[in-house]
This record gives structure tokens, C-alpha cells and sequence, in this order.
């Protein structure tokens, strides 16, 4: 079965005519979308997390409030970036979040993307250490979070210190289960390989490094199936589950089409990110039978066990009820249950 949801960067704009002007009402406003797509019968409600931006930058109290006000959606993050967190501090967020939401977060994390601050880990506090990237330095985080959240003690009390002995004190809360939904953010084959080796899920990024020519979606789902081989080579518990993210955009009125109908019939988008070609995937814009015939033929959203649609939050929470609800006739279509 594939389980589809919203994926949110939850922009907002001080312009006039806004109808997302500032922070207050996008997070407010996120809150109102989750209970519709409980509703409506989606299956996950996801934010992106980007710092310096107009747009979400600290997911644990949107996804906490979101949890408690709806029964059985999964609430995520797709992704937070590693290159600001303290991996300590993540777990206990995370894990509070898990258990006001019931066992229902999904959390995705990551490197991160590019930014538009030049040295805002730095203001953070954190920095590289001689020879290390971000790459490493965000591997090194997620390890020490994944053994935090499993409950490895991480602190010694005094009397431990006292006897010379190890760490003894684990963070608190723990949330049973929270190991098996940890989801890291890959956008090349390479670290779709690595992510199946730590025994995470795989959370396929909207674009891929180092792209060789073919289209996005066939490149993604030869990343998905090299996940699957190696998670399951390497004898990891669970099932090793991959989540894609897709702009689908069905018409079924003249604000549909007004919005999205120019951006109809679109391919593929090739550029540079991080000095690589990338590529990303286009839009999918039609009638609902057309959006479906789109993701029948998208051998990675056919291989994929989760689908995230991305969603035009800044048009408020109206009109996102109807693009959901047109959501729900594409998964009917598809056959998606």
C-alpha cells in the first residue's frame, strides 16, 4: 500500500493581498491543514525546514500542535538540516513530539540543502573541524541522535564519575518506535547506498546529483531499488521503507487553472548544485485521470512505499481543502487505497 501526504515549505510573505502574510499564520495555518488531511483521509502531514527564510525553521512545536489536534496522520519533516542541531538536543524534541503525537512522527534528516545564509551554521555555533565536511559532520550527528533516541546513556551521574564508570544517564523522554522512522534526506545514488547500510529509511530528494541523462524518475527508481537491495542485504530490521516527493497539481477549476495550467506539459530540469548536474522532475498539471496517468507511468512513485505531494500552502487553507480533496480522486484513480 502507498501512503500519501503533504509536503510543506510554509512560506509566507508581508505583501499586500497576502493571504499567508507572516509566521504567525503559516504555522497557525498548518495546524487547521493537518486536521483537513486527517479529514479527508490522507495519510501524512510533512513540513520542510529551512533557517533564514520566510518559511518553516522550527518544525518540533508546528508538529507537536499538529499531532494533538489530529487522530491518525503521521506528522514529518522533510528535512532538518543536521548542520544546526545539537543531535542531544534533537532527541529529546523529538522523542516529546513522538509521544504527544502517539507514535505517529516521521522524522527526516539530512546535510540539508543549499542556503541562503553564508555562515549561518557558524552562527549556530558549529563549525568544521580540519578535513571534515558537512557531509561528515552530519553523519557524525545522526549517529550519535539515533544512539540517544535508542536509549544508549549518554551522561554520567556523580556517582559514576565518583567509580570511573561510563555514562549512565540516557536522555529523557524516550518514544518507543521512534528508531524504526528515521528517514535521511538522499539525493544522489551514493547516499541512498549509505543510507541503506545505517539502516535508515530513505527519503528521496526532489532532485539528484550527478544525474547521467536519463529521465528523474527512472534515475530516481534505480536509487529506490539499490536502497531496498542493500537494506535487505545487510539483514536490518523493518522493511526499509522509501518516501518520493511529487508536484501534482490536478484541474478541476478555473482557480486550478489559473494557477497551474501554464505549467502543464513540462519535462525534466537540468542544472548546478554544489558544483554537480542535477536533475528534478516536472510538473504533473492536468485533468484528475491525466495527473494519474503521470504517476502510473513514474516507475519511482510506483516503486515508492510513501508519495509526497508538495503543497501551494501560501495559497491558504481553502484552497489547499480542494487540492487535497483533488488529491484524493488521483489516488482513486491510481488505485491507491
Amino acid at each position: 500500500m502507498t501512503k500519501i501526504g503533504f509536503l510543506s515549505f510554509g512560506h509566507y510573505r508581508p505583501v499586500v493581498g497576502a493571504r499567508v502574510p507572516d509566521a504567525r499564520a503559516s504555522l497557525r495555518e498548518h495546524i487547521e491543514l493537518a486536521v483537513v488531511a486527517d479529514e479527508i483521509g490522507l495519510d501524512g502531514a510533512w513540513v520542510r525546514v529551512h533557517h533564514f527564510e520566510e518559511s518553516h525553521a522550527t518544525p518540533f512545536p508546528l508538529l507537536a500542535a499538529m499531532a494533538a489536534v489530529t487522530r491518525r496522520i503521521d506528522v514529518g519533516t522533510g528535512v532538518v538540516d543536521l548542520r544546526y542541531e545539537n543531535p542531544l538536543h534533537l532527541a529529546e524534541e523529538a522523542a516529546a513530539t513522538d509521544l504527544i503525537a502517539d507514535g505517529r512522527l516521521q522524522l527526516g534528516v539530512s546535510r540539508g540543502s543549499p542556503e541562503v545564509a553564508a555562515d549561518g551554521q557558524r552562527q549556530f555555533g558549529y563549525s568544521l573541524r580540519d578535513g571534515e565536511s558537512w557531509a561528515d559532520h552530519a553523519q557524525s550527528k545522526v549517529a550519535r541522535f539515533r544512539r540517544a533516541i535508542a536509549g544508549e546513556p549518554v551522561a554520567h551521574s556523580a556517582r559514576a564519575l565518583a567509580l570511573g564508570e561510563g555514562p549512565d544517564l540516557p536522555i529523557r523522554p524516550l518514544s518507543p518506535g521512534l528508531p524504526d522512522r528515521i528517514w535521511w534526506g538522499a539525493g544522489s545514488h551514493e547516499t541512498g547506498v549509505w543510507t541503506a547500510e545505517q539502516g535508515m529509511n530513505l527519503l528521496s530528494s526532489t532532485l539528484l546529483l550527478a544525474e547521467d541523462g536519463r529521465p528523474f524518475h527512472i534515475q530516481q527508481a534505480d536509487q529506490v531499488r539499490t536502497y531496498r537491495r542493500v537494506f535487505h542485504r545487510l539483514g536490518h530490521p523493518g522493511p526499509g521503507l522509501a518516501a518520493v516527493t511529487r508536484p501534482a497539481f490536478p484541474i478541476t477549476s478555473d482557480d486550478d487553472r489559473r494557477y497551474f495550467g501554464r505549467h502543464s506539459h513540462g519535462g525534466d530540469s537540468v542544472g548546478q548544485l554544489d558544483g554537480s548536474r542535477a536533475r528534478s522532475g516536472p510538473q504533473m498539471v492536468g485533468t484528475v485521470e491525466e495527473v494519474a496517468a503521470m504517476l502510473r507511468a513514474d516507475e519511482a512513485v510506483m516503486e515508492a512505499d510513501h508519495v509526497l505531494f508538495t503543497m501551494p500552502s501560501q495559497l491558504g487553507v481553502d484552497y489547499n481543502r480542494h487540492w487535497m480533496e483533488n488529491l484524493m480522486a488521483v489516488a482513486r484513480e491510481v488505485g491507491w487505497k
